[in-house]
């Protein structure tokens, strides 16, 4: 297993280098056909790859992503393995859950399949609407995004992104700023306004993210854009926040918003997940491992829309380790063989339904 880690790791696959998204799924491909005896067909989705190995109908979806976060050259060892920790870019999140998953289908007879897509850490734009149909005919999705610290995630948060652009006017900022419209100071409105949308007592976030205006220093700037990170585990926080940043008011009459974004991801609530985890924890517990644990996390997955197309899903199955798009990502590879067992031993339970 730790072979074929490091093999898909040193392949770097950033999302938006579509070549290297192609390599690391052929490479996939030709591992499931060491591991498993056959290759992988390696599907098109709105012109990305998407490898699937296993029955073209499956009951069970174990469902994964082989794309990263990270360009290439800017994670440095590419590899390495220092006592139970192996690095690299995308071994967390998530390399080392897609080995588990493949060795996982070793001896498993009957309808399950093995899907892994190639834009999910960029919102899955392309493989979204398929997601939602493969996951509409299965009875369970098992995600195999990494754990938290071994626990399996029954609750993400949903997501929703906006940009907002404030159009004013430009002039000298030194002869005659009387003469123009300022987008900054208006953006400066704009974000307290945004930024007082978050509900701490119901888990909503509301962040302003990216922020640029202006030209030259000696302009008063005419354009001002703002990135809106949003995420809440209540779709009517969600929408209760869309509605308030559709309808932000200039607090300058002469200056004109522009919003454009909205819902991304739906959330994952604990009424798509509950049913499996009890299920799977007694799994883990015919294995003789300890007690399995879940968390609800503020991250979303493809399980948000695997649940929102009325799937059963069980998320976190993957990993253990830590640093998921961080400069210190690593996995622990003492658990790379109990991970596969219980996702193994949960697939087959499933099946025997």
């Amino acid at each position: 297993m730790l072979s074929a880690l490091e093999k898909l790791v040193k392949l770097e696959s950033p999302t938006e280098d579509l070549q290297a998204c192609r390599d690391v799924v052929a490479l996939a491909s030709d591992l499931a056909l060491e591991v498993l005896g056959s290759p992988a067909t390696i599907q098109e989705v709105l012109g990305r790859p998407v490898f699937w190995w296993g029955a073209d109908n499956p009951e069970v979806i174990v469902l994964a992503h082989l794309d990263t976060v990270w360009p290439k050259g800017s994670f440095e060892p590419l590899w390495s393995v220092e006592g139970n920790a192996a690095r690299g870019p995308g071994v967390f999140d998530m390399k080392a859950g897609f080995i588990q998953a493949l060795y996982a289908m070793k001896g498993i007879v009957g309808s399950a399949a093995l899907v892994a897509t190639t834009d999910e850490e960029t919102g899955s734009a392309t493989s979204k609407a398929f997601i939602k149909e493969i996951s509409s005919k299965a009875k369970a999705v098992l995600v195999i995004e990494a754990s938290l610290n071994g626990k399996v995630k029954t609750g993400r948060k949903g997501t929703a992104m906006y940009q907002v652009r404030i159009h004013g006017k430009a002039s000298h900022a030194g002869l005659e700023p009387e003469k123009g419209e300022n987008s900054t100071t208006e953006m400066g409105h704009a974000i307290l306004a945004i930024a007082a949308l978050e509900n701490k007592e119901s888990g909503t976030t509301v962040v302003p993210t990216m922020l640029r205006a202006g030209n030259t220093t000696n302009t008063v700037p005419d354009l001002a854009v703002l990135d809106i990170d949003v995420r809440s585990f209540s779709m009517a926080e969600i929408e209760r926040v869309d509605a308030a940043i559709r309808n932000l008011q200039a607090v300058n009459p002469a200056t004109r918003y522009e919003i454009s974004g909205g819902f991304n991801r739906p959330p994952l609530e604990t009424t798509s997940t509950m049913a499996l985890y009890e299920r799977a924890a007694k799994v883990a517990a015919t294995l003789g491992m300890p007690p399995l644990e879940h968390a609800s996390v503020g991250g979303a997955s493809d399980g948000n829309f695997a649940a929102a197309a009325g799937a059963q899903v069980l998320d976190g199955l993957g990993a253990i380790g830590d640093g998921a798009h961080a400069a210190h990502e690593w996995v622990d590879i003492t658990t790379l063989e109990p991970q596969t067992a219980l996702l193994h031993a949960l697939i087959k339970d499933l099946l025997n339904d």
